[in-house]
């Protein structure tokens, strides 16, 4: 029997049984190798994208920008990552992940820093669009690159450790941003001006180094020994020869499936949440009266218990084998705690319930992904991954303009958020009805865990 055979072989046994030092060193080489990197990358990825929320402290009455100008300006970076999405992704599939994540990270670097020549409304909607399109198929790429190398029953913890970026770019950018607005007058430039340079220049050095450092396939990995190589291949080859016996969609099938496109719904209710509480909670927790420095750090705590409970969570998925549950109810979870934070006008008690919700949306976070990498492969796959993100990001755009309008309608964020529950709420719902094949996403294991209704595709 070759040696792929026998790899093969016990990869699929009985899991009851202890896992091989050939599968656990091989592991274990992949994330030390390739999570810290991603991590760092996608730290300042997030971090380019939201420092708007503190930047607004002060920007927007220097530059007289009223909450639907700031709604706007947050938004439609989204309308530009959502047109360029799908096409990046492919790109990246065509390209490799190295050359195309560093082409990535040094535009969006370069137009970040760019953000502190905003001088009006025209210059802030052009460069706002314009990071959209430059930061289109990071977060996608990276989930289909990190499908590469992570067989289905370590995904959602890994995806939730590469994930785990964006709770911790608040927890340590938002005390950041907080004390960079105090550089005030420095240069002759606002302290907005300089959390923008100062937190664009990391991108742009992380992107040159990217295109050295990340190996696109398992194959090329000299970094891994040829039996870590084998068992590695033998692995994703049953698990990528699993999912075509059961179906192989074409691009344009997968982009057009029913549970493509029911997934893209529910993604849209949670980044909906998620960049509603991004881009106003600055703005929230100012209102207690407290100095920018004061509200980083304040502004900090749910995202710092959210990245606890994602990481707990995720393992929890992997381990149970189970993911309805663990999408479907923090979804759930995130919208009653945004519907009761709106009825509170205590500071603590307003900040435990937003913990709560935090807490809701980074733990769907991870093992959201699971579903989507469980069924299409190759080109299907990046298509799929790219449009459920694209679609969903959308909401990047509704979530804040919701919270703007009402703010400008009533005066008050607190109803705004009180509308944007439904969103994680119509989401939670989606999930309970269409379910996940748990069979299949473990086809190679012999499926495994529950046996959830899937969307038919």
């Amino acid at each position: 029997m070759s040696q792929t055979t026998t790899y093969a072989g016990s990869a699929g046994g009985a899991r009851n049984a202890s896992k091989s030092t050939i599968e656990t060193s091989t592991i274990r080489a992949i994330s030390w190798r390739l999570i810290p990197f991603l991590v760092l990358a996608y730290f300042f990825s997030y971090l380019d994208r939201v420092n708007l929320g503190f930047a607004a402290l002060t920007m927007n009455a220097e530059l007289k920008f009223t909450p639907l100008i700031f709604s706007w300006g947050a938004g439609i970076f989204f309308i530009g990552y959502f047109i360029f999405e799908v096409p990046s992704n492919l790109a990246l599939e065509k390209f490799g992940a190295s050359r195309w994540i560093a082409r990535i990270m040094v535009t969006w670097g370069i137009i970040s820093a760019l953000m502190a020549l905003v001088s009006g409304v025209t210059s802030f909607y052009v460069l706002r669009f314009l990071l959209g399109v430059a930061e289109a198929g990071f977060f996608p790429g990276i989930i289909l690159y990190l499908t590469y190398w992570y067989p289905a029953e370590y995904r959602a913890r890994f995806l939730a450790a590469f994930a785990i970026a964006v709770p911790v770019s608040t927890v340590i950018g938002a005390p950041v941003s907080g004390l960079l607005l105090g550089l005030d007058g420095i240069m002759g430039l606002k302290g907005w001006q300089w959390l923008f340079i100062i937190e664009g220049i990391p991108s742009v050095l992380l992107g040159l180094v990217t295109w050295f450092y990340l190996t696109d396939r398992p194959e090329k990995a000299n970094w891994l020994s040829a039996e870590q190589k084998a068992w590695l291949k033998a692995k994703l080859d049953s698990e990528i020869a699993a999912k075509q016996a059961v179906k192989h969609p074409s691009l344009g099938q997968a982009l057009s499936s029913p549970k493509v496109i029911a997934l893209s719904l529910i993604y849209f209710g949670f980044v909906g949440a998620l960049y509603g509480m991004q881009f106003w909670l600055p703005q929230i927790v100012k209102a207690f009266g407290l100095t920018n420095a004061q509200t980083g750090f304040v502004t900090a705590i749910p995202y710092l218990f959210g990245t606890i409970a994602m990481i707990l969570w995720a393992r929890h998925s992997d381990a149970s084998r189970e993911r309805v549950m663990h999408v479907g109810a923090p979804l759930l979870l995130t919208a009653v705690a945004l519907g009761i934070s709106s009825y509170l006008t205590d500071p603590t008690l307003t900040m435990v319930v937003l913990t709560v919700a935090a807490i809701g949306v980074f733990c769907r976070f991870g093992v959201f992904w699971t579903l989507p990498t469980a069924w299409p492969s190759g080109t299907a796959a990046a298509g799929a991954i790219a449009l459920i993100n694209s679609i969903g990001n959308l909401a990047g755009f509704g979530g804040p303009y919701l919270i703007g309008w009402v703010k400008e309608a009533t005066g008050q964020t607190s109803t705004g958020l009180l509308v944007l529950a439904v969103l994680p709420l119509i989401a939670g719902i989606l999930v309970f009805i269409g379910g996940h094949d748990s069979k299949h996403e473990f086809a190679e294991q012999g499926g495994k865990g529950a046996a959830n209704l899937a969307i038919p595709g």
